[in-house]
């Protein structure tokens, strides 16, 4: 009975998988009834299905689903303003014109955010500075989309909070997985690299052999300092007494900034007040800085993410304040809402899947025990038999297995970190396999997740923002992305093996 439940629920996952791929379904109803679906063939039962895998479900994304309305508000509110088409044009003089130079100028600038930030509220303050910069210089909306999502992905690789998640779930020293993580990084950093060359390429850019040695072999000196001051930082041992130094200078600079901050904003809302009057012209230059005050005060002053939002469009509203400008801000809460609401639908079904594969949280086993006869959620126990027949015992066979289901990390899939993914690497640690290649096996399939998967927030946020389909940056990004997850899989090998 097991093993065909077991059969039914990959035969389902993969029809609606192919269904949503091939655009025949889209994604706003199959993610739903792919969750429901694969309950009721687990033998969910009926009032746990709609308590906890619609009900909970529905809730399970709350968190994101407000963060993309408020940053959809300041979106628009921007626009309105006009403060999205000052900070363009001051984005491209800064820039200059030539797009393989802001390409991977704003590639590294997120890289580096990301390795601190993170969550769907980041990705749309820094995706409202770099997308309009990409595209007003005629890059393609698709090449903007795809460099915002490689440069998040790799910056998430130097997040510590991923880290602990490895360490905790695989036990690891923190030496182990920063070894691969910076063997992965290589490797996907490289690729990247080749992707906006090509992608600028096929967007019609005349590029010069000189113009891209020249810019490339800056950028990849540049990261190279970077990636040798990380692996320095990470053999370092600072001292009791030189950690607070560094706090404390830390802190006074922090405190100087936000002061020239608070001064800089009462002058230019005195000038909004003093010229309110006047036309759209006589903005005050200051006001480029609206979508850069909340980012700022989440990445070094821990302001929560929707109080962060609501002071930026505080700040955007008094820095254009004019006679009717209370109409212009009641018109970004309602045009900004309603931006969003396709992903805002896509995340509810991304909650329904969420709970039914990884089970509701907070569920006890003696629940578990009482009601299904186990103290593992069903759809769980349904998959352990099917990943004890595909644990490799030697290196080429590793390689090959896991680059062959490495799609199987797209949609909520069961080599999916955010879905099935650990239970079956806690499946595969009990089966004998070394940590170590469990670790290099997440994370070069993850690639494929992290960049292609069209269930991910930053996905839908992305291409709703760009207008294009979420599947098309999947088809886009697939060969690359597969590619790194070869790459870094022929490197555990080596590594493990």
């Amino acid at each position: 009975m097991e093993t065909l439940q077991a059969i039914a629920l990959l035969v389902v996952f993969i029809v609606i998988t192919l269904l949503m791929s091939k655009r025949i379904w889209p994604a706003l109803l199959a993610m739903p009834v792919l969750a429901v679906l694969i309950a009721v063939i687990a033998g969910i039962k009926a009032d746990d299905i709609f308590q906890f895998v619609i009900g909970e479900g529905s809730l399970r994304l709350a968190e994101p689903i407000i963060i993309s309305m408020f940053g959809g508000i300041l979106s628009v509110m921007m626009q309105k303003t006009g403060i999205a088409e000052g900070f363009i044009k001051k984005g491209a003089e800064l820039s200059g014109d030539n797009p393989l130079v802001i390409s991977f100028v704003m590639f590294l600038f997120i890289i580096l955010l990301f390795t601190t930030l993170g969550g769907l509220g980041a990705m749309i303050m820094v995706g409202a500075i770099v997308l309009p910069i990409l595209t007003s210089v005629g890059i393609g909306r698709l090449t903007a989309a795809v460099i915002m999502l490689l440069g998040v992905s790799l910056g998430g690789m130097f997040n510590v909070g991923n880290w602990a998640l490895y360490m905790n779930a695989l036990s690891l020293s923190q030496q182990e997985v920063v070894q691969f993580i910076l063997v992965i990084f290589g490797i996907a950093f490289s690729g990247s690299l080749v992707y906006i060359i090509v992608q600028l390429y096929r967007d019609g850019f005349n590029l010069s052999f000189r113009n891209i040695a020249r810019n490339l072999g800056s950028l990849v000196v540049l990261g190279g300092l970077i990636y040798g001051g990380v692996r320095l930082y990470g053999m370092l041992e600072l001292s009791e007494q030189m950690q607070e130094n560094l706090a404390f200078a830390g802190t006074v600079v922090f405190w100087v900034f936000l002061s020239a901050m608070v001064l800089l904003f009462l002058h230019a809302a005195y000038r909004a007040w003093s010229h309110r009057n006047e036309s759209r012209n006589s903005m005050h230059w200051s006001a480029i800085f609206t979508p850069i005050i909340p980012l700022i005060l989440i990445l070094f002053f821990g302001v929560n993410f929707l109080s962060a939002f609501i002071l930026g469009i505080a700040y955007a509203y008094m820095i254009t304040y004019k006679k009717d400008n209370i109409s212009t801000l009641i018109r970004s809460l309602i045009e900004g809402s309603a931006v969003v609401l396709p992903a805002v639908i896509l995340m509810f079904g991304i909650g329904w899947l969420l709970v039914a594969v990884m089970g509701p949280a907070g569920m006890t086993e003696e629940y578990l025990l009482a009601h299904y006869g186990t103290t593992v959620w069903p759809v769980r126990e349904l998959m352990t038999p099917f990943v004890r027949q595909i644990i490799p015992s030697t290196g080429l066979m590793y390689v090959v297995i896991f680059t062959v289901l490495a799609p199987l990390a797209l949609y909520r899939g069961p080599l999916n970190v955010w879905g099935m993914g650990f239970g079956i690497a806690s499946v595969m640690m009990a089966a004998g396999m070394p940590s170590g290649a469990i670790l290099g096996m997440l994370w070069s399939v993850g690639q494929i997740q992290g960049i292609s998967d069209p269930t991910n927030l930053q996905n839908v946020w992305i291409a709703n923002e760009m207008k294009i389909d979420v599947q098309k940056i999947l088809y886009n990004t697939l060969p690359y992305s597969w590619i790194f997850a070869l790459l870094g899989l022929i490197a555990a090998a080596f590594m493990y093996f």
